[in-house]
């Protein structure tokens, strides 16, 4: 079965608010079985436009990816990246 990714893409508009909603959303999406591949880090783009910061977070499966994206306790948490940040999320499946 192949796995299931949250991939994030942020640009960060007030960094010292934005900063509890990565101290909150960590423990909940590990808890929920996710592993972050890829969060922050370096970056270029090499074609077209993009966010600044960009995230990748591993799930077993597409299911439970979603499953984690909708879940209420993470939603609540994501009230803080939406007044905090410019994003674009997606939940994909990965290749088999």
């Amino acid at each position: 079965m192949p796995k299931g990714y949250i991939i994030g893409h942020i640009t960060v508009k007030h960094p010292e608010a934005y900063r509890e909603y990565v101290e909150r959303d960590t423990p909940i999406l590990k808890r929920l079985g996710g592993t972050f591949i890829v969060r922050g880090g370096q970056s270029q783009v090499v074609e077209g436009t993009a966010h600044d910061r960009h995230v990748v977070i591993e799930f077993p499966s597409y299911a439970a990816a979603l499953a984690a994206y909708n879940d209420p306790e993470y939603q609540e948490v994501a009230q803080i990246r939406h007044n905090t940040a410019d994003s674009v999320i997606l939940v994909v499946e990965g290749a088999e």
